[in-house]
């Protein structure tokens, strides 16, 4: 396994703009969230096993932090063709067998994993009230085969504070999993 490190998207970016089906067909779109306290962005996928070594953790942090306030969406933007688990079936599948409480939603022409910089799976982008990027990073030190337990510690730390009020410190430390399968002839500029 090949680990990917995120890109840093600079903090107080504002949160790009989305329109995207869920693996169930409804369509959900950021102007859907306006109003929550704390938005969270995640970029994952049903057969990264960074994913699958997390799911239950961030599956356990989105139910604590829905209940104050916290809204939270899960988007999957691999082709496809060359990952047919990453399919919309496949994705439906993880949401229930993990027990995701948000929508998990397809980018099929990957523009808007492009608008995030986001590199690998998982990929977690914490937004403030006013939709300004304040934690991009991991959820916490734990991976694949390294015998450290899931906890979530540094992103329940910065969920805290933004919920909270208070500013999240800006010594991130970047998520790593699974690059994003990119359409060949798609891949993003922002790797160069």
């Amino acid at each position: 396994m090949a680990e990917v490190p995120s890109t840093m998207l600079p903090l107080g970016t504002a949160a790009p703009d989305f329109s995207l089906p869920s693996a169930d067909g409804e369509l959900v779109s950021l102007e859907r969230y306006e109003n929550a306290p704390a938005l969270l962005v995640m970029f994952l996928c049903p057969h990264c096993p960074y994913v699958k070594h997390l799911r239950a953790g961030i599956a356990a942090l989105v139910k604590d932090f829905q209940a104050r306030g916290l809204a939270a969406v899960a988007i999957n933007s691999n082709d496809i063709e060359r990952f047919p688990d990453d399919s919309p079936e496949g994705m439906a599948e993880e949401a229930s067998q993990a027990g995701y409480t948000f929508p998990y939603l397809f980018d099929e022409t990957q523009e808007v994993a492009k608008a995030y910089q986001a590199a690998c799976t998982p990929d977690f982008f914490l937004f403030d009230g006013d939709r300004r990027l304040a934690y991009r990073g991991q959820f916490d030190g734990s991976r694949p085969g390294s015998g450290i337990p899931v906890t979530g510690e540094d992103l329940r730390r910065a969920a805290d504070a933004v919920i909270e009020g208070r500013p999240v410190p800006a010594g991130q430390t970047p998520s790593v999993g699974c690059n994003i399968k990119w359409k060949p002839g798609n891949e993003p500029d922002y790797f160069g």
